[in-house]
């Protein structure tokens, strides 16, 4: 649920004050309000608003000089000056000032509200805009983006076992970024001057591993007119990433066990052995513990590999990672394809967050770029995205809201039953609850409650 915007009012006509403030509070703003500059000032040092709403003639100072107060903050709140005496000077003065806009009196209400509306629209998009490049202004980890607890200690892993020079074994779901784990390993490493390698295990058609592994001589089968050196004599010096080794035939898993133990392979058809300095990383999805438990992966290579293990965490334990992601895809897409999509609603974010993402990242950077294409407007809106991530996503929140807010029954459940409260304090502690669990959301709470707007403050009253 978003949090409701806080609203600074300073008018010095006490009559247009209370009016301006109850119609804010009805549109579900936070609303402080006062007479004068002065008081005016130290609100916004003590708790700076998402707008300042000044007449521009104030007893003391005016209006105006509120203005340098607002440059402490790092997004600063959004200004609405309002007047009786408008003139084009004037409103050029308090454009030049830094105010966003400019109305006279007497005020149209509806006009003043789409105003409001617009403005913190606008500073909101501002604010998200910053969150974003500050997200990415976090230095990344050999282009693995990433803050939570649980990419902080892959990182220290990655550099640790990076020193060393034995196989590794990587695993994670699918989508997880085990490329880019195996890719940092090679750069943080001694061999990083070295060629790197990348062969996919479950791509290659099992009578072809063997030569496009070890390579083979000249006439050692139909087709092989030259001799070939193989991804391993390739990867010389450097490293040679086995991508979904879980796919690789048993008879194969016997000789990369062998060159693991004596660093040599044998080319097909040849008579002779080669030694060589290639460092081995294995990645997978598979359960290889599994995988050796049913006979379909060789239990002493299991072993040789896992002396350093790493396991890449799934996107849905990263927390507030995902935040960081979106906005780095984000940006390579309005880079790549020329856009300006700004970022995502609240709602949408929402749905972002909620959703498990069984792909992992792949699956969000899919999502991100899905939903910049389909939009036409600054922000992407919760139909934008996939409908899978809709469709699952919606019953958790609406399962937290409904959670958020009690029955009537729950209410009554509360009290002692030796001494059961009267129809008006069960009425009275309902509405605070759904007040608060609104974020004191007047709009919110009337719809809950069934009522209208004017009620619910007649009610508070």
């Amino acid at each position: 649920m978003a949090q409701a915007q806080h609203i600074l009012l300073v008018e010095d006509d006490s009559g247009l004050r209370e009016l301006l403030q109850e119609e804010l509070e009805a549109e579900g703003y936070q609303v402080r309000a006062c007479g004068d500059a002065e008081q005016g000032v130290a609100l916004l040092q003590n708790h700076p608003p998402d707008l300042l709403i000044s007449d521009l003639r104030l007893p003391g100072a005016n209006g105006l000089s509120l203005l340098p107060a607002l440059s402490a903050n790092d997004i600063p709140p959004a200004v609405l000056i309002i007047t009786a005496f408008g003139s084009v000077q004037q409103a050029v003065k308090a454009l030049q000032a830094g105010a966003d806009d400019f109305l006279t009196k007497p005020l149209e209400m509806d006009h003043f509200l789409l105003t409001v509306a617009k403005l913190l629209e606008n500073r909101r998009l501002r604010s998200e805009v910053q969150h974003y490049r500050s997200l990415l202004a976090v230095e990344q980890f050999n282009g693995i983006i990433g803050q939570s607890p649980a990419m902080a200690q892959l990182f220290h892993q990655i550099r640790q076992i990076a020193s060393a020079d034995g196989p590794v074994l990587v695993q994670g779901e699918s989508g997880t970024g085990k490329e880019l784990v195996a890719r940092a390993l090679h750069d943080q490493s001694a061999r990083s001057q070295g060629p790197y390698m990348v062969v996919n295990c479950g791509g290659i058609p099992s009578e072809l591993m063997e030569s496009e592994f070890f390579g083979h001589a000249a006439g050692a089968f139909t087709g092989a007119r030259t001799q070939r050196a193989g991804l391993f004599q390739q990867a010389n010096g450097g490293t040679l990433l086995l991508d979904e080794l879980g796919e690789m035939p048993l008879t194969l898993q016997a000789k990369l066990l062998r060159v693991l133990q004596d660093g040599k392979v044998r080319p097909v058809g040849s008579d002779h052995e080669i030694q060589l300095d290639v460092r081995i990383i294995a990645a997978t999805n598979r359960n290889l513990t599994e995988a050796v438990s049913d006979g379909s992966f060789r239990e002493d290579l299991f072993y040789r590999l896992e002396t350093f293990a790493l396991q890449v965490p799934p996107l849905r334990a990263r927390g507030d990672d995902i935040q960081r992601l979106i906005g780095f895809f984000l940006t390579q897409f309005n880079a790549r394809q020329q856009r300006h999509v700004k970022g995502f609603s609240d709602e949408a974010l929402a749905l972002l967050q909620a959703y498990p993402f069984p792909g992992n990242v792949r699956e969000l950077q899919n999502a991100v770029e899905r939903a910049a294409t389909f939009t036409d407007s600054p922000l992407i809106e919760p139909h934008h995205l996939p409908q899978r991530i809709c469709q699952q996503a919606e019953p958790a929140l609406s399962a937290e809201l409904r959670g958020a807010e009690p029955s009537a029954t729950q209410v009554i459940r509360d009290q002692d039953a030796d001494s059961m409260a009267t129809l008006e304090t069960i009425q009275r502690e309902y509405i605070h609850r759904v007040l608060a669990a609104t974020g004191n959301n007047k709009r919110r709470a009337a719809d809950i409650l069934g009522i209208t707007r004017r009620t619910l403050y007649r009610w508070i009253e």
